[in-house]
């Protein structure tokens, strides 16, 4: 069977242990190429992690011919042009999340790729784990009767020492799309695609309270999903460090399931028949349970759940919520 070489776009902190490795840990896989514009930090991460060529040039990494495949981890600001080039190049694309800054840029990330009959892929990686097959697995069943009401919650205390000229990416809307909601809550949002299907009408509140940056540091949101189910949403960044909270609630008639999305590994449900907890590890790559479905996928063998068309379903829905115009 065919191996399929990956390249990486930005091999930052988000690869080192995250997805990097797993590239060569899945069957018929390997990770063969990675670029960053830092000469000596890229250098330093091939070397580390055993790959064979490194470059400074994303251009020469998408054009060389024994790289089948680009992943692109870098911000979402740079994901619309490079995933144009890959797919200009006739290369599956695995770009990461969130898919791009607004939905207008994840469509044409979709039609680019279509136009040029690869793959589009996003790092929506969570839909891939044991820990939220086994949520989706006990909603499907019923395990909680008819379902009511999804809610999440999620405070966090500001980053210490942020500096207003030198803010990290993730508080730059150039290159975020906004602030810590578009990288954290999109992956919660997308969990409720996956488990509930298609969000059909959003909308939400934002402010900056705290001042520390300009982006938003607080975001309330209300939705409707196409079952007629109902959700809703708090995203706080600005709380104390006690209050700090991970949560979602999903109630049904006859009980509820809850769970921390980046936090513990517990699910909780609680039901008339009692309570009960499942304890789930997640693996030590997180997204390897993902590359390995895209990598099945590439070779005929099976499907990934997370495509360039139902992460910018989240896309819109983070725009819904933001006010922005689509």
């Amino acid at each position: 069977m065919k191996t399929i070489r990956w390249g990486i776009i930005g091999c930052g902190n988000v690869t080192e242990v995250k997805s990097g490795p797993a590239f060569s840990k899945v069957a018929n896989s390997r990770l063969v190429a990675v670029m960053r514009r830092d000469a000596a930090k890229c250098e330093d991460y091939a070397r580390r992690h055993h790959i064979p060529k490194w470059y400074t040039d994303a251009d020469a990494l998408i054009n060389d011919p024994e790289v089948d495949a680009v992943y692109i981890a870098t911000p979402p600001g740079l994901h619309a042009a490079y995933t144009l080039k890959v797919a200009a190049a006739g290369k599956p694309v695995y770009v990461e999340k969130p898919m791009a800054i607004n939905y207008g840029e994840c469509q044409q990330m979709i039609a680019a790729c279509e136009q040029a009959s690869v793959p589009l892929y996003v790092a929506y990686y969570r839909r891939s784990q044991l820990f939220f097959l086994k949520i989706k697995e006990l909603i499907d069943s019923g395990a909680i009767g008819d379902l009511r009401f999804v809610n999440i919650r999620f405070y966090q205390p500001p980053q210490h020492g942020l500096q207003k000229d030198k803010l990290p990416w993730r508080l730059q809307a150039d290159l975020a799309g906004g602030g810590l909601f578009f990288d954290l809550a999109s992956h919660q949002l997308d969990l409720m695609d996956f488990f509930f299907g298609p969000i059909a009408s959003a909308s939400g509140q934002t402010v900056n309270q705290a001042g520390l940056y300009e982006v938003e540091d607080i975001v309330t949101a209300n939705f409707r999903f196409e079952s007629g189910l109902l959700g809703s949403g708090v995203w706080c960044f600005t709380t104390a460090t006690e209050s700090r909270t991970d949560s979602t609630e999903v109630v049904g008639s006859k009980g509820r399931i809850t769970y921390s999305t980046f936090g513990h590994d517990i699910i909780t449900l609680e039901t008339t028949e009692g309570k009960q907890e499942f304890k789930i590890p997640y693996p030590e790559h997180v997204q390897q349970p993902f590359i390995e479905q895209m990598v099945r996928d590439l070779t005929g063998q099976g499907s990934c759940p997370s495509t360039g068309v139902s992460a910018a379903r989240t896309a819109k829905v983070m725009d819904w919520i933001m006010g922005k115009q689509l």
